[in-house]
Formats: C-alpha cells, structure tokens, sequence
C-alpha cells in the first residue's frame, strides 16, 4: 500500500511467527546473487494478533532511501511469492501495552510515527480508556504517513488527540502548526508532567534529542521518556543507517 510518494507499506507472511509487542521491530537481510548481503531494522507497524486470532503476517512500512541497499528494493522491486530473511520480533524497551493504565503521549518525527501507529493501532483494537494524544512533526503534508487514518482514528474517539506540524511547507488551507516542535508547543498540546503519561518520543536523532530535551527541562522524569531515534548516529527502524540497528 502507498502511504506517501516515498512510503509504502507491505505485508509480510511470517510462518511460525510468535507475535510481537506494539514498538518492537525486526531485521530484515538480502542477499544478492553474488552473496553480498545487507541489513536493515524496520519497525512493525501492525497491531499484534488479538486473543485467539493467530495471525502469521505482519506490515512493515518502509520509507525508501534513494541511495539504499535495502529500502528500494521494498518499496520498488518487492512482488508477491518472494522470500526475504527476517528476524524478530526485537525490542523490549520502546513497547507499549496500556496495562500501566495512564495517558499514552506520542511525539513523532517523520517515518518515526511507524511504530507509535502500531501502538495506536493496538490501542484502537483495545477500546482502551485511557486518553492518548500525538504529535506528529512532518516536513509537508505530501510526505505524512498515514495522515487519513490518523483523521479517522481521531473522529472515531473523542479520547485521541492528533496534532501535526509541518515544518516546511504548508497547503494554502492548512491551520495546523507550522513550525518545528518547541517548547511553547509541547506546553499546549502534550501532558503536563502532573498527569504521569507515557512518553513515546520517535524520529531522527536530532528530533529525539531536543523533543526529549524539551519534556525533561517542563518537568517529566527522564527515566519515563522512551525514545528510539534513527540516523547515521542512531539507526534503528525506518531508516538506512551505520547505526548499531541499521
């Protein structure tokens, strides 16, 4: 499925798989004809299988790199019947199961939403009770992920709050925010620190790093910020990297 020009999600058969935790993710390797091989980490973006369902597919959704080893193939050359390595599930760190019960916060920088719309997922499938809110920081409107469901998402519970930020280029109608993420912003539309949510931060590393920056310096634990970040200093999922997941 074509989520944007640059992004595309694809559904994996998996045989044997065990399920996985919203915010894990998996390995994914090719190998070419003359045996060089290469590595990347992508997230799951798929909700795990619900009680007594038994699902062996999972939705990886790939943002491709033009210069890439791997994420061209998966987004251009990728057809039905072939067979791909994979590992997984991987994580236990950055996952989210509501079982804690507090308000879910969400902040995503570009293709960093892929694992948070696993937890969104989950939690839609969950009916849960708790309030959940994201923000959700794009270059231009073209370039969001999963914006129509997101908006459908949000019509359909009043207890989800989406906000996006564009912070390159606007649509002549847009009246979302249309600046990079900052403090003023985090102050009006995330938890305050009083409310104790969990903290899901998402995206490149200098995203990560101010966003987090941002949260601690308003008052939440650090410890509590869960944070995944990709890049050539980061890498994990969604991005082709040097970094230890990429």
């Amino acid at each position: 499925m074509v989520e944007t020009p640059r992004a595309k999600s694809v559904m994996l058969r998996v045989p044997g798989w065990p399920g996985h935790l919203p915010g894990q993710h998996v390995d994914v390797r090719l190998t070419a004809d003359d045996g060089y091989q290469a590595q990347r980490s992508y997230s799951i973006a798929s909700p795990p299988a619900g009680p007594g369902e038994g699902s062996d597919h999972i939705v990886l959704t790939i943002e491709r790199i033009d210069d890439g080893e791997v994420s061209p193939f998966l987004t251009d050359e990728l057809r039905a019947g072939d067979q791909i390595e994979l590992r997984g599930p991987i994580g236990g760190y950055f996952t989210w199961t509501g079982a804690a019960g507090r308000p879910l916060q969400l902040l995503a920088g570009g293709s960093g939403i892929v694992p948070l719309m696993a937890m969104l997922r989950t939690r839609a499938r969950a009916a849960a009770p708790s309030p959940a809110r994201l923000l959700y920081s794009s270059r231009t409107w073209a370039t969001t992920i999963y914006r129509d469901e997101l908006a459908q998402l949000a019509a359909s519970d009043r207890s989800l709050s989406v906000v996006h930020a564009l912070t390159r280029a606007t649509p002549p109608e847009w009246t979302g925010q249309s600046r990079r993420v900052d403090a003023p912003m985090l102050r009006a539309l995330a938890f305050p620190p009083d409310q104790a949510p969990e903290l899901f931060v998402c995206g490149p590393t200098p995203f990560v790093e101010s966003v987090a920056t941002l949260l601690v310096d308003w008052g939440h634990a650090a410890p509590a910020i869960k944070t995944e970040r990709f890049g050539p200093t980061g890498g994990p999922p969604q991005e082709e990297s040097d970094g230890p997941n990429g």
